[in-house]
């Protein structure tokens, strides 16, 4: 409040200006200043408005009153207030040719206004013409405007005019003028990457200042590419050593410091250029020795260039006496009694110490303070610190500090950081199997659900692989250790779920190997863990999964199974579950405990939980069933990217594509829509009616000949109602034939055309994800509360860190992983009847789809009608033995009962369009389960084993409709049928 107190007296005493001061502002800013509360404030600043608002608009405002007005107007809006209605008036300002008014409407807008507002476009011109200006003042405010107001669509406009100030007698001009570009390339890197040189030449300015301002665009392209700029490293040590010299106007110094800010600027730049650099830093190990010498660290500037001073010294080649002088920097640093300090010196150690690990232990006394100071974030750096110093001799420590602070805060993310470091850290230094595994649980007990759940899946594999060494004995004592560890630990009650999954997981694998513990005490506590936990699913998943395992190493051994009745209710149970993944489990392990020896050994391998599964993606073991297939006459599966692609009606026919573009317009006139069906309908003529098989239209174009006695009309009532359209020009669409209308519908769990039946299928994979990070845990040492034996632990032993490899992992004991075989794909379809329809000999050209008059019926007629062939195959109730007479169908037992076979391209299902909209609908469509393989399409088995039936099959197909289908379509139980 004193802030604002002290701008609005700046600002009305500015607004002087040569036309006599404005008693009223500052009573507004005195008011504002005494008042005892928000609503007050809130009661002065909304009566300002409400009278700026009256008299901004009044006619004939004096130019010394509008820009008393705008500058209430700026002091509005610094209290968070809205003057919006007043920014077309400060736009207006900037027109001005008064240099204190066209100042003041910048200032203005610059506040009021960003770089999106619509009034932007108002200031362009103004800007344009005030860069021009002869006054540098007037050319400095259209800068100011632009560095603030100019995106990226407006910088051409402007660009030429500020590229050609850089060369402006005026310094404050030329640096301006950076700044400009400095903000062109931050908006648009691409409008300004030809002038990047100008930059390089400013460096060379004659003035500090501009000099100073082009350290900033420099930093920022050195930080993308420092390659490019080596060649600069001399000069900017010329510079930095003429700064640290004093030879800079006294008017840069700040607490008799020279130039402070653009030594840091200098120090950054010359770390990056250094980096991993010889040459280059050799340069700089003098000029950097000198700031060491003659910085003053009695004031925050000077602290604040030591400190820069050591993070370029940790960023070069190391120096010896640069490391030195650095230590003795960080000491007094550590032994400061300001926070501020101490937080520097501890960020400074863990800098340093990855160049010279002894640094940390001639401050290990300071660094213990640290740990113990009362200070929050000077706690948490010299954690960070710590973590940074681990090796096997102090990690022990380290990490039961880290774990009892992890344990004493409620941050959860900070939380969540410490759990993961301890994991880390006992992966990487753990000194022996029962330590880790002690650890481990400890962070899985405290941090909960916050660790990650891919630090669970590591501990598992970890578990599972051992440490990478080739010592099956020390694999084996690890997973013994795991597995009474977690016996102990899981009764305790309100174990995190993720902690629980791993427990299930090393219990069902590990949990009897060693012959300590019996399969009925195992499988006990596992169920006690799934009846705990009932309102988690997938704990109770995972120890289903245990008990499965357990079960079927049981009977691999040649032990007999002892199910407890707590487990055989848990089974029970989860076999009626509403989550299908429960019931899938419960079933599966039903059915294990029903095999065989051989068979157990077969799918559940003991110990096999690190072998690779070889998956075949092309199926080609169905590859003699494809090949049979396509012998037989099927038709070749195309694959999606093709359909999608071909839209021309003459590429169906030449490939005898089945399937259609999938999101194309239609085309297809619309049916009239038909009577309400009543208990009983009279008789139709032949003639008013085509459907004779309630069967869904086909969307794709087949040749399919037509008789005279079943005309291709597409009348359904009495009436005969057309719409003629007869010579009319297709106005929209594609030139040729498309149809977007899936030849699979959403209600039909196969697809047959002319007696050929085909089912699309999906290749499924499983892949197996590996990753390197584990979790840890606090081993049972009971630390001293000396100062000096605490630092003994952190601090003593060898200096070199041991860490060891977290990536050789132990290989597979059985890996199967080979070379994938190529399978070169075949395409096929299965005829559903051997008594196909032929093709006709006489090929039509494609109908006018628009055209829904009378069609011209062919002379040829087909050698078998597929009516007739479907006539024998359905009992009365479903078609009529007659073509006479027949009789209306069910509007819904159309939809239920309606066979999949036989389709015919002049009858239209009234619900085809509806399913084949949802079938083209994306994201709605549920994977498929059916099987593809290598482009070719494969039928359900189940309906070969059958034999050519096609009277089955339709009832087949009648009864799943019954019984609902899968959103696809297609049969959900192909997979079953498939592979048993």
């Amino acid at each position: 409040m004193e802030q604002l107190k002290t701008i609005g007296r700046e600002l009305a005493m500015g607004s002087q200006g040569g036309f006599g001061q404005s008693k009223e502002f500052l009573d507004l800013v005195k008011s504002i200043g005494e008042a005892r509360s928000k609503a007050e404030e809130d009661r002065i600043v909304l009566r300002e408005i409400e009278s700026l608002k009256r008299r901004i608009v009044e006619p004939g405002i004096p130019k010394r009153k509008m820009k008393e007005y705008i500058i209430r107007l700026v002091y509005v809006e610094m209290l968070g207030h809205d003057a919006s209605f007043g920014y077309i008036h400060a736009v207006k300002m900037t027109h001005d040719d008064n240099l204190v008014l066209k100042r003041t409407g910048y200032l203005a807008v610059t506040l009021f206004l960003n770089e999106d507002h619509d009034l932007i476009i108002l200031i362009v011109n103004t800007i344009q013409k005030d860069l021009k200006s002869d006054n540098y003042l007037v050319v400095c405010a259209a800068l100011n405007a632009v560095c603030k107001l100019i995106n990226e669509e407006t910088i051409p406009a402007v660009l030429p005019q500020v590229v050609e100030l850089l060369g402006h007698s005026k310094e404050a001009v030329r640096k301006k003028a950076i700044m400009a570009l400095h903000r062109f390339y931050h908006k648009s890197p691409s409008s300004v990457s030809h002038l990047l040189s100008n930059f390089r030449k400013k460096l060379c300015d004659s003035d500090p200042g501009v000099m100073g301002a082009t350290l900033c665009p420099l930093f920022d392209l050195i930080t993308i590419d420092a390659n490019s700029y080596k060649d600069l490293v001399v000069s900017f040590v010329s510079i930095l050593k003429q700064v640290a010299e004093r030879r800079l106007p006294k008017v840069y110094d700040y607490h008799q410091l020279p130039a402070p800010f653009i030594q840091i600027r200098l120090l950054k730049i010359l770390a990056l250029l250094g980096s991993g650099d010889k040459q280059a830093s050799e340069h700089m190990y003098t000029v950097v020795g000198d700031i060491f010498g003659k910085c003053d660290s009695s004031s925050n500037i000077g602290n604040a260039v030591l400190y820069e001073c050591i993070c370029c010294v940790s960023s070069i080649h190391p120096n010896p006496k640069l490391l030195e002088a650095a230590a003795d920097v960080i000491a007094r640093f550590l032994k400061s009694d300001s926070h501020n300090l101490k937080y520097m010196g501890i960020d400074a150690l863990g800098r340093l110490i990855k160049l010279s690990p002894e640094i940390a232990e001639q401050h290990q006394l300071a660094v213990i303070d640290c740990l113990e100071d009362p200070d929050d974030t000077l706690k948490r750096k010299t954690f960070e610190l710590l973590y940074k110093m681990t090796k096997s001799s102090n990690v022990e420590v380290i990490v039961d500090r880290m774990i009892d602070y992890m344990i004493s805060i409620n941050d959860n993310h900070y939380k969540t950081e410490i759990a993961s470091r301890c994991v880390e850290l006992a992966e990487q230094f753990a000194p022996s199997n029962h330590w880790f595994i002690q650890t481990m649980n400890k962070v899985f007990e405290h941090a909960g659900d916050l660790v990650n759940i891919k630090v669970a899946h590591n501990l598992m594999r970890l578990i599972a692989e051992g440490f990478g060494e080739d010592d099956d004995t020390a694999d084996s004592q690890l997973r013994s250790s795991a597995v009474e560890s977690y016996l102990h630990i899981i009764g305790e009650p309100k174990l995190p779920s993720v902690f629980l999954q791993v427990i299930c997981w090393v219990l069902g694998e590990y949990g009897t190997a060693d012959g300590k513990f019996s399969a009925s005490y195992v499988t006990g506590k596992l169920c006690d863990v799934a009846e705990s936990y009932s309102s988690d699913e997938t704990v109770k998943a995972y120890a289903v999964t245990a008990l499965m395992k357990i079960y079927a190493f049981e009977i691999a051994a040649g032990r007999k199974l002892d199910i407890l009745p707590e487990c055989q209710s848990l089974i029970e149970e989860l076999s009626a579950s509403h989550s299908t993944d429960l019931q899938q489990r419960a079933y599966e392990l039903q059915a294990v405990i029903g095999l065989d020896v051989r068979a157990i050994g077969s799918i559940m391998p003991s110990d096999a939980s690190c072998e690779d599964i070889e998956v075949d993606k092309c199926l080609s073991f169905l590859n003699g069933y494809v090949q049979q297939s396509l012998e037989k006459g099927a038709q070749p599966y195309i694959l999606e990217n093709e359909r999608s692609g071909m839209v021309n009606i003459s590429n169906f026919r030449n490939q005898d594509q089945l399937e259609v573009a999938s999101h194309g317009l239609r085309f297809e006139a619309y049916e009239l829509p038909k009577p309400s069906v009543q208990s009983w309908t009279p008789p139709m003529s032949v003639a008013s009616s085509t459907e004779l098989v309630p069967v869904p239209e086909p969307s794709y174009y087949r040749e399919t000949p037509q008789t005279a006695s079943v005309p291709y009309s597409s009348d359904t009532g009495p009436s005969g109602l057309k719409l003629r359209l007869d010579g009319v020009q297709k106005k929209w669409g594609r030139p040729t034939y498309s149809s977007s209308s899936a030849s699979t519908s959403n209600s039909s769990s196969l697809k047959a055309v002319n007696g050929v039946t085909q089912v699309d299928g999906v290749s499924t994979g499983n892949s197996k994800t590996h990753e390197t990070s584990y979790d840890s845990r606090r081993p049972q040492v009971e630390i001293s509360e000396e100062k000096q034996k605490l630092a003994a632990s952190l601090f003593g032993g060898s200096s070199k860190t041991e860490r060891r490899s977290s990536t050789g992992h132990k290989v597979a004991k059985a890996s199967s992983q080979a070379a994938e075989k190529l399978h070169t794909p075949k395409s096929t379809a299965i005829s559903s009847a051997d008594n196909a329809v032929e093709k006709p000999n006489l090929v039509q050209p494609p109908p006018d789809l628009l055209d829904l008059g009378e069609p011209i019926v062919t002379s040829s007629a087909p050698s078998v009608d597929p009516f007739r062939q479907l006539e024998g195959l359905l009992d009365s109730t479903q078609v009529p033995g007659t073509l006479g007479g027949t009789k209306a169908p069910d509007f819904m037992a159309l939809y239920a009962e309606t066979p999949a076979s036989g389709q015919s391209a002049g009858v239209s299902h009234p619900l085809s369009l509806i399913r084949d909209e949802i079938n083209l609908a994306p994201g709605l469509s549920i994977a498929s389960s059916n099987t593809v393989h290598g482009g070719a399409t494969v039928t359900n088995p189940s309906q070969i084993s059958k034999g050519p039936n096609v009277k089955d099959a339709l009832e087949k197909d009648a009864l799943v409709r019954q019984m609902g289908v899968t959103p696809s379509g297609q049969n959900p139980n192909l997979f079953k049928d498939l592979f048993g």
